[in-house]
């Protein structure tokens, strides 16, 4: 046995032990009680799709919007200096974001993007329509040496590589808000609450970077993943030392509040679909689907377009809680009405899990690592997870949804 079988002894992915043994799908979509955070009324019905229900039905959008004006007046520029920050790739809801910031209530939005592992051509050809179409954008690219470290350790150990990802994608907006004196940042939706998780933030239209670690980081952040990473030497002290390393980080909490920052989810101020989101910016900021079809894993053509690494962070979701890419958008789908449940389970039982194999090989190479122990890392976390078990020596899903 090689020394890196040997070190696949531990996960720092604490969200297994809050798992139910039992598996249930919701009565409504198709999510179970295995997706992190997610809660099940007593009529089996998610929390996520309760929401859903409750933004048709409770939410006074005309309210919220009153009070995203006031919000706007609050902070906008009267010469046209920067006085939002949104973060965001070029893909569909970001861009709908800063359009709509821009056009519909008179901001003046620097966009910010931390760097996909590798952009895909399509990723690359959205962000530059976006930026094209009239928007300032700041990419944040780390050290690639640190970068392929840390998805190495976080592929390992949290059983997603897309992980370093997560840390920017949270943190880069707060860091050029720092820089910038500008105290409003901008993200798309609450997606603990459109997609299932945490309700800890329904009725409010931001969060505190205190809460990531948690909801985002599956209770293991950023130190976490840096020491062990030192006690196996796969970083140098002088890698986990670097100011690379500050940028997987929020600015420290005094620097937060002496300079006010504060960061608002556009989906509390208005009501979040994502079918429209595309349709909006395909007429406004030039955005385009997938060119060789649907993306792998699931039936649309506008979803995981910008990373070559994205369809490697929904597979090793199959893997630890038997869902996929295809579970997320029927999901998203059914809670807006768009197709039924009936319909939903049959697309998720025709694309859930399909391997990405587009990528495979930038993958392994990304990373450094055999397929050999790629599959190791999959049938780790198999082993952990309640959704799979083995016949004759096969992997099987105990738990498909129907």
């Amino acid at each position: 046995m090689t020394e890196e079988y040997r070190m696949l002894t531990l996960s720092l992915d604490g969200q297994f032990d809050e798992l139910p043994n039992e598996v249930v799908f919701c009565k409504n979509c198709v999510v179970s009680n295995q997706r992190p955070r997610t809660r099940f009324d007593e009529n089996g019905i998610c929390s996520a799709c309760l929401w859903a229900l409750k933004k048709d039905q409770v939410v006074d959008w005309d309210l919220r919007a009153k009070e995203l004006e006031d919000l706007c007046d609050r902070h906008r520029s009267s010469g046209g200096e920067f006085d939002c920050i949104v973060p965001g790739s070029g893909g569909k809801d970001s861009a709908y974001t800063a359009h709509q910031l821009k056009v519909r209530y008179g901001m003046h939005p620097l966009c910010v993007t931390w760097a996909p592992f590798e952009y895909t051509d399509i990723g690359q050809q959205n962000l530059n329509s976006f930026v094209n179409s009239g928007f300032t954008n700041i990419l944040g690219q780390p050290d690639g040496v640190i970068h392929r470290k840390m998805t190495r350790l976080a592929f390992e150990l949290k059983g997603d590589a897309w992980e370093p990802f997560a840390y920017g994608q949270k943190a880069w907006a707060y860091h050029i808000a720092n820089k910038f004196n500008v105290k409003l940042i901008f993200y798309g939706e609450n997606g603990e609450l459109e997609y299932g998780g945490s309700e800890k933030y329904m009725n409010a239209p931001k969060e505190s970077p205190e809460d990531w670690e948690r909801h985002y980081y599956k209770s293991a952040g950023v130190d976490s993943l840096i020491q062990v990473g030192l006690e196996r030497g796969i970083l140098s002290k002088e890698e986990a030392d670097s100011p690379t390393m500050d940028l997987y980080r929020p600015p420290p909490p005094a620097d937060i509040s002496e300079k006010e920052l504060e960061m608002h989810w556009y989906s509390y101020y208005n009501k979040w679909t994502p079918q429209e989101n595309f349709y909006y910016v395909a007429k406004h900021t030039g955005f385009q689907t997938n060119p060789e079809g649907r993306s792998e894993g699931t039936y649309t053509k506008h979803v995981s377009l910008d990373d070559k690494a994205d369809g490697f962070h929904f597979y090793l979701s199959y893997m630890k809680f038997g869902m996929c890419r295809a579970s997320r958008d029927v999901q998203t789908d059914i809670r807006r009405h768009h197709i039924t449940r009936d319909e939903g389970v049959a697309l998720v039982n025709r694309y859930d899990g399909e391997f990405p194999n587009r990528h495979f090989k930038w993958f392994l190479e990304y990373m450094d690592v055999s397929e050999e122990y790629f599959w190791a890392v999959m049938d780790f976390y198999r082993e952990k997870s309640n959704v799979w078990g083995k016949e004759d020596g096969e992997w099987v899903m105990k738990h498909p949804v129907r």
